[in-house]
């Protein structure tokens, strides 16, 4: 039969056209069934059993109801390992040892560790190194860096640990890690960086906690503990939240520093205390060899505290940063030449770099009378400044110069707030006085 050329292109085009389908079909139920076919293994319960199927043939290679045991055989024996979502008990610990780019990934899976830890470690730096844990809830169970390069643990819960989180050197260093996007749920203490032992230095330098949260349930919680002689330093805070004191819990700090974090940046960190009566609060708190860090923008400290920064050796604190402007603040003028009310301006929980005042005296003197106005500021460590006074015998308007300014400041510190009063030399006053502050900010 002689088939026309119109014929002949309808049937090449329904060809192709069941040719596309075919093919599309089948990369459908490709995909369908292999969803995670970019892993090694696939750890998944089955009843009673754990699992670890291979993500190459499908093969169960690995099957028992010790989950401790399936999941280390699978890291063992392969790079990547996928554990599907459900509850999994450890009776041991899980190591990742001397791993490069390894991936072990949850899909918000429970690991009940009943004191277990995963421990993701190396001889030293240079045999483990950009390994990621991702994507579980760590139940009553610790995560472990050790002499590891570049180390991700992101996506993660942890909930009632005594360590939810170590960075621990024992030869050379761990450096480069990112932990981020992580809540951290009554733990004793969230994230430790260790001191070091053996062939260990203290490095854990370039590290960065990002988008993190704190809920610091227990007495003597620590939400980030810098251990002595550990250098948390040339590293990143930013965007974290810790809170305290919620249900009258005392003796809680947010960060702990026995060691350094010289050069670190903390930038957009709250630190929130709800205790109307704090007892031991501490957003920060120093001990005699600590090197703080930067206090940046958007670092703040919410509510209640025993001390916002605990430093009783008097260390330096660094900030940088914003601007602010506080215009009309009346003050109350005390009688009989005493200061008896002190008025405080804040940049509203920022740190203060720097000012400029005005003071407006008015109203009407008696004869003989004397307006005396007194600033002082509060650093940040809760220490009170020498203090400048400015007397008017009428009314004026002043502002505070640059060897005002200087008196109040120390060489290297962080400015809280500015404390204002005033005082009449008489028994009453029909004078008013305000002040107008204007400066940057951190």
């Amino acid at each position: 039969m002689k088939i026309n050329y119109t014929a002949a292109a309808f049937i090449i085009l329904i060809g192709a056209l069941i040719f596309t389908a075919v093919w599309g079909f089948q990369a459908y139920l490709k995909f369908e069934r292999n969803p995670t076919e970019e892993y090694d293994y696939i750890v998944l319960q089955e009843g009673e059993f754990v699992q670890a199927k291979n993500g190459l043939n499908g093969r169960i290679d690995f099957s028992s109801t010790n989950a401790s045991y399936v999941i280390q055989e699978s890291i063992d024996s392969g790079n990547t390992v996928y554990i599907k979502s459900g509850e999994y008990t450890l009776t041991s610990d899980i190591v990742l040892l001397n791993k490069k780019n390894a991936r072990i990934i949850g899909e918000g899976s429970k690991l009940r560790c009943n004191g277990s830890r995963i421990i993701i470690k190396g001889d030293n730096y240079t045999s483990s190194q950009y390994n990621v844990l991702s994507g579980f809830e760590i139940i009553n169970g610790m995560v472990t860096v050790q002499n590891s390069f570049g180390t991700t643990v992101t996506s993660m819960i942890f909930r009632n640990c005594t360590v939810a989180l170590e960075l621990f050197n024992t030869d050379t260093w761990s450096e480069g890690s990112e932990i981020s996007d992580s809540h951290f749920i009554n733990c004793l203490k969230s994230i430790v960086f260790k001191t070091p032992v053996a062939n260990g230095t203290g490095s854990y330098s370039n590290t960065e906690i990002n988008r993190c949260y704190f809920n610091l349930y227990q007495d003597n919680a620590i939400g980030i503990h810098v251990e002595t002689d550990a250098w948390f330093t040339d590293s990143l805070i930013h965007n974290v939240r810790i809170w305290v004191g919620e249900f009258n819990q005392k003796d809680q700090t947010g960060l702990s520093m026995n060691g350094s974090m010289l050069q670190t940046l903390m930038q957009n960190v709250i630190f929130e205390s709800f205790a109307q009566t704090p007892l031991s609060l501490y957003g920060i708190k120093l001990d005699q060899a600590a090197e703080p860090p930067i206090l940046g923008e958007g670092v703040s400290f919410l509510g209640n505290w025993t001390e916002r920064v605990y430093n009783p050796f008097y260390k330096w604190v660094y900030g940088s940063g914003g601007a602010f402007k506080r215009e009309n603040v009346g003050l109350s003028i005390g009688v009989n030449n005493k200061f008896e009310s002190t008025t405080t301006v804040d940049a509203y929980a920022l740190k203060i770099i720097g000012f400029k005042a005005r003071i407006r005296v008015t109203g009407t003197f008696a004869l003989g009378e004397v307006i005396t106005v007194r600033f002082r500021v509060e650093l940040i460590d809760n220490t009170i400044s020498g203090e400048i006074e400015k007397s008017f015998n009428q009314t004026a308007t002043v502002w505070l110069d640059d060897a005002d300014l200087l008196a109040l400041t120390p060489s290297e510190n962080v400015i809280w707030a500015v404390l204002v009063d005033a005082k009449t030399s008489y028994t009453s006053t029909s004078t008013s006085v305000e002040v107008d502050l204007f400066g940057a900010t951190a």
